[in-house]
């Protein structure tokens, strides 16, 4: 082997290697930048936890502006409470999540939110499938449940983590509104129409006999009139 192909072969595989490193810098850029999730004393059945997101900027020219979050199964939206997040963004509860949502953040800078939960679900972990929005009309969807045994995927919802309920803990039944002022729903409704009304004032058969004492009255005031007639006549 000659002498020059030494330097040949070293710089052949020093372009190799630095295609190498630059392929897998590319694929794992988009993976570094999600939305993480965190929690203290997060287990399941515990009650009032405080939650915080953190959604990573992947723009360098627009600012994030909105989270479409949408809330794991055992989480009732009236069960969430908003805590803190970007100066002037405001929180608004939905059919199953919520959103936040206000001026943009400055371009590259995180957007970081949280809420408190009443009570959390029995459950190993949470997944928060979560919409991310800038303000020159991107949106990131990070939605996707990672599985256990294999490869994180490219847009992964942010999860969180549970530790086993302690002893003795117990869901919480659902709280009444107590507002009496709400509208029946439509099988209520027909239930009502269904059933007999109750006439607030007298009973229905007190009705029958004093319309019958009155017809009553006037037969017998007839027939008086037509025998004074009769008398009159003769």
């Amino acid at each position: 082997m000659s002498r020059t192909a030494l330097p040949a072969r070293a710089s052949r595989v020093g372009i190799v290697a630095a295609v190498t490193a630059a392929l897998v810098t590319a694929t794992a850029g988009p993976a570094a930048a999600h939305v993480e999730v965190e929690a203290e004393g997060a287990r399941a059945l515990a009650k009032d936890v405080t939650i915080t997101f953190e959604a990573e900027s992947e723009s360098d020219s627009a600012g994030i502006t909105k989270l479409d979050v949408t809330l794991p199964e055992g989480i009732d939206a009236k069960d969430v409470t908003y805590k803190d997040g970007p100066d002037g963004w405001k929180f608004k509860a939905s059919g199953d999540g919520y959103t936040v949502e206000g001026p943009k953040v400055d371009v590259g800078e995180n957007a970081n939110h949280s809420i408190s939960i009443a009570q959390l679900p029995d459950a190993e972990e949470l997944a928060f499938k979560t919409l991310q929005s800038y303000d020159d009309g991107r949106t990131d969807r990070w939605i996707e449940v990672p599985q256990e045994g294999k490869a994180e995927p490219e847009t992964p919802a942010p999860v969180l983590k549970l530790e086993p309920a302690e002893d003795g803990a117990s869901a919480e039944p659902p709280e009444s509104s107590g507002d009496d002022s709400a509208e029946p729903s439509p099988s209520e409704q027909a239930d009502d129409a269904a059933a007999p009304k109750e006439d607030d004032g007298l009973p229905m058969a007190v009705w029958f006999i004093i319309v019958a004492g009155v017809l009553a009255a006037l037969s017998a005031a007839g027939v008086l009139l037509m025998r004074r007639g009769a008398n009159s006549g003769k």
